[in-house]
């Protein structure tokens, strides 16, 4: 979670607001002193095209030394990784796109979607899934991949622990022409929860050579990290041997499973479920 919330002005073509969510100490967030029940809480971020913001869109933009890129365009966007959330401290102050931050909403920070972007948010341990709106830039921490705000995240059931595993699907306005088009997501409310948990695995490679499989499984056992396998998926006309490790049980270990490929230099990992 947040430990402070900067602003900075930075420029490569023009100017752009950054509202930073960062963990940079111990300090945490803090939630309301009584949590409303989910009931009370609103519904899911309702899906519909807007102009992009004047502010925070960059095309680029700079926190803490590191220069972030905005994409084009969120449509196709899908990925897995750590979602946290922040909540009363930053209550009422601007956000990146200059809306005031409202913990109640249905709202979230991500470093790189153009601002605004509606996302489904699947939280991979409980299969609890909203809609929220990104209006916001962070969080700039290692290994994380949207800030939720503090409803988004109590709807997930992820604001005790602080964080959780998620998925992160665009909900694109965006044309891509009639060869690409496709519907967008359907999206699920927090009612749809009543399904068994999935096992969730760190994948660090997929090979059409079992050999190459072989030699990756080999430095993840050298260099202690496990338990890993290779996985053979037949489910397409080429056999691919998938390297996984897990499963993964929390947040905290998978920060540490990251932190130890990284050591390995293997920095291209993917969450996966079965």
């Amino acid at each position: 979670m947040r430990a402070r919330r900067l602003t900075f002005v930075f420029t490569l073509t023009s100017f752009l607001f950054v509202s930073a969510c960062s963990s940079l100490g111990p300090t945490q967030d803090t939630a309301p002193r009584t949590a409303p029940p989910v009931s009370s809480l609103p519904g899911n971020a309702v899906p519909r095209q807007e102009p992009r913001s004047r502010y925070g869109n960059g095309p680029y933009y700079k926190v803490f030394g590191d220069t972030y890129k905005v994409l084009d365009s969120s449509y196709g966007y899908q990925e897995r990784g750590v979602a946290s959330w922040y909540g009363k401290k930053f209550h009422g102050r601007m956000t990146s796109s200059q809306e005031p931050y409202d913990m109640y909403a249905m709202t979230a920070a991500h470093k790189s979607l153009p601002l605004p972007t509606y996302v489904r948010v699947r939280n991979l341990k409980n299969n609890r899934s909203i809609v929220v709106r990104v209006n916001d830039r962070g969080p700039f921490v290692d290994n994380r991949l949207i800030d939720l705000s503090y409803s988004a995240a109590l709807k997930l059931d992820m604001v005790r622990d602080g964080t959780s595993l998620v998925e992160v699907t665009a909900i694109s306005f965006d044309d891509p022409g009639p060869a690409a088009r496709t519907p967008a997501p359907t999206t699920r409310t927090v009612s749809d929860v009543k399904k068994p948990d999935s096992n969730i695995f760190v994948q660090v490679g997929a090979f059409g050579d079992a050999s190459n499989a072989k030699r990756r499984h080999a430095l993840l056992r050298n260099g202690g990290i496990g338990p890993a396998f290779v996985h053979e998926d037949r489910s397409s006309s080429q056999t691919l041997y998938r390297v996984r490790i897990g499963p993964i049980a929390n947040v905290v270990q998978y920060d540490s499973i990251v932190e130890e490929l990284q050591r390995l230099g293997i920095t291209e990992t993917h969450l996966v479920t079965e």
